[in-house]
């Protein structure tokens, strides 16, 4: 069992802790119990409650006894009771499941939404009737007077479905393109839904006309909040007769009376993440709201955070056990959460022993285990001289190091070192010297690389410091200190090229201070090399250190006209070497190699292939279908057919052309010697 505390409320994780798998047997689990501490200390409150990837949503029955869950994968909805502490039974479902109501006091009715449209009813004995939906579905609501379902989901429309009747009646009409959550005020039946653009509708559905309309994205923004779109509607919650609370997209929750229509409180979850679920704590005045990383509870007069939940796992809903102190939760993962605030309430009829266990614990506080143990690694072992006792119950092995107790390593220490105290005294001297050398002037320390950058930066770091000691000014972090850009003065491709063109036009005034500089580069260095042994090495006169007069306007621009003659001159100079190298030069004929087989057309043809190869694949096809080679025609289903014909080299063309001439003497040939047959023969015949 975890227990965490924050503005004094402790809270009491029930669902942490190693989970034993079903395959195990009871002796082997018995077996894992006396080894294993943390199977032992584990308080397994409900028998397999889990699911086995992840759950969506929870519910608690209203008589209490019976907690439902709906998970994946794959999708299943568990019962279990709270009675027995175990599993009730379990469902596969067909699709995922967006929501689920209870109708009924216990397990004997209940109503799935589905994510593929269609609407599930659940008897006690199982699956009883299935239906759909004209659209898919995102919410629905029970009004218990007339007998309806409400729906909303993605549609302007609010389907209602009598389950007296059996059938559907005529849906309300909103204004919206959307609508996301919705919900029906126990006391006088209202009947109110939140759109995707903010806004919440309010329907009596006596008459099933709309009686308000609430603009909730206008009144979320505040002063401090940044929102970057529009915010919806991502839960809705009625509390008594004229409360209700409404949760953003964009992380905040609204406190309305349903007599005005500006909210009496705005929260902000500070996150920016959807609110999923918001619930009401009657007895301390309080607001649970709950988005996807933490679980607030905030007091709902003031808005003062009263405390804060925030678990391993994403939150996909959230469960608030009725009069009672325990919350449970439906995670992004196996494991359901189960916690206990005592602070909120007793603990629940069917685990009241809760109460016991948390006042003994609360009465004597155990001292966590490290207290009495001190960490030592194997370096410190071999220094005190206890090595040998590696792999005895002295030592215990932990991470890169062992546990040892704390008593034994103290008087091991006295032993080894009796002049700890002459040691100590030692530090603390050396530690006085070096405060009174850090008031004197130090020898500055230069990177090698950058070495005119660095004394620039701390140049202008001293001058912050003499600034921010006559003002009170925030000093800003230094680069030289930042280790984001300590690569910049030990690379040496990172050096400044001061003979660049846009150093040398970006800095106009460069040559005048790099000269100052450098005179205090060449007179650190005739210090360093002085002073390279002595303790306190002596610093410059401030007379040297002074900073001169910054040019004025004028003179700043004759510099920047001055580097670009410069600039001009030397571009000028470097083409004239070129244009003479150029002249020296000899152009000598290239040959080119032709393959066996090949002919030698035109260097004209090789560009326009290459040409043709840099175009669109649209561009081709277009050329190609101009030029006959593609042929595009459609077929009897609807589909487009493309026929290509293949190019022939001109090789190919003429022995093609050849073949054809002769096929043509061929048949010319066949012909004539066919007339000839069929002709009779005059004269006489032959004796």
């Amino acid at each position: 069992m975890q227990v965490s505390s924050l503005n004094e409320v402790k809270i009491y994780s029930l669902s942490c802790g190693k989970s034993l798998p079903e395959w195990l047997s009871d002796r082997k689990k018995r077996a894992l119990q006396k080894k294993n501490v943390d199977v032992r200390r584990r308080i397994e409150l409900i028998q397999d409650f889990e699911m086995p990837t992840v759950c969506t949503t929870i519910k608690v029955s209203k008589d209490g006894q019976y907690i439902l869950a709906t998970g994946t994968y794959k999708p299943r909805v568990r019962c279990y009771d709270t009675y027995q502490l175990s599993l009730k039974f379990e469902r596969c479902l067909d699709s995922e499941v967006v929501t689920f109501e209870i109708l009924s006091d216990d397990y004997s009715k209940i109503v799935f939404l589905h994510n593929d449209r269609y609407i599930e009813f659940h008897s006690q004995s199982g699956f009883y009737y299935k239906t759909r939906i004209p659209k898919f579905g995102r919410d629905f609501s029970y009004h218990y007077p007339s007998c309806d379902l409400y729906f909303v989901g993605a549609s302007s429309e609010v389907y209602r479905l009598n389950l007296e009747q059996g059938r559907y009646l005529n849906p309300l009409q909103t204004d919206a393109a959307e609508n996301n959550v919705c919900d029906i005020n126990a006391v006088h039946g209202l009947f109110a839904t939140g759109t995707i653009e903010g806004r919440v509708e309010c329907w009596d559905p006596r008459v099933r006309k709309r009686v308000g309309v609430l603009d909730c994205a206008l009144n979320s923004v505040t002063a401090d909040s940044e929102i970057n779109s529009l915010p919806t509607i991502s839960a809705l919650k009625f509390n008594g007769a004229l409360s209700m609370a409404v949760g953003t997209s964009t992380g905040q929750v609204l406190l309305y009376d349903l007599r005005s229509d500006k909210p009496l409180l705005v929260k902000d979850h500070q996150y920016g993440l959807p609110i999923k679920s918001v619930h009401f704590q009657d007895s301390l005045d309080l607001v649970l709201s709950a988005d996807s990383r933490i679980v607030k509870m905030w007091n709902k007069d003031s808005g003062k955070i009263f405390t804060s939940l925030e678990p391993e796992h994403d939150l996909n809903d959230v469960c608030l056990y009725p009069s009672s102190g325990m919350l449970l939760t439906a995670n992004e993962s196996p494991k359901m959460g189960i916690y206990y605030i005592p602070v909120l309430g007793p603990a629940p009829r069917w685990c009241s022993f809760l109460d016991n266990l948390t006042e003994e614990l609360e009465e004597n506080p155990e001292s966590t285990v490290y207290d009495d143990y001190k960490f030592v690694t194997k370096k410190d072992l071999e220094n005190l001289g206890l090595t040998h006792l590696i792999g005895s119950p002295f030592l215990r092995a932990y991470m890169h190091g062992f546990f040892m107790d704390i008593r034994l390593y103290h008087k091991v220490k006295l032993m080894v070192n009796p002049f700890a105290y002459e040691e100590y005294r030692k530090d603390k001297i050396r530690q006085k010297i070096e405060e009174t050398r850090a008031q004197r002037v130090q020898l500055k320390k230069l990177p090698k690389v950058n070495k005119e950058l660095a004394l620039k930066l701390i140049e202008e770091e001293e001058e912050k410091q003499k600034s921010t000691l006559k003002k009170k000014v925030k000093s800003l972090p230094n680069i030289l200190t930042d280790d984001r850009f300590k690569v910049m003065f030990e690379n040496p491709d990172f050096q400044v090229d001061e003979e660049s063109e846009e150093f040398r036009l970006l800095n106009p005034l460069v040559s005048r201070i790099s000269e100052k500089r450098k005179k205090q580069l060449r007179l650190l260095e005739q210090q360093e090399l002085k002073d390279e042994e002595e303790e306190e090495p002596e610093g410059k006169p401030s007379d040297a250190e002074s900073s001169e007069s910054s040019d004025d306007e004028k003179g700043w621009v004759e510099e920047v006209r001055k580097q670009r003659r410069l600039l001009q001159q030397e571009e000028r100079v470097k083409r004239q070497e070129q244009l003479k190298e150029d002249q020296q030069t000899v152009l000598k004929p290239q040959f080119y190699e032709i393959k066996a087989g090949e002919e030698f057309r035109s260097f004209k043809e090789s560009a326009t292939k290459q040409r043709l190869m840099n175009k669109t694949l649209e561009d081709r096809l277009k050329l190609e279908a101009k030029h006959g080679t593609l042929n595009v025609s459609d077929t009897t289903v609807g589909s487009k057919q493309l026929t290509f014909t293949l190019k022939r080299s001109e090789q190919q063309k003429k022995q093609q052309e050849a073949e054809k001439l002769h096929r043509q003497e061929r048949k010319k040939l066949r012909r004539s010697a066919s007339h000839l047959r069929s002709r009779p023969r005059r004269g006489r015949p032959f004796h």
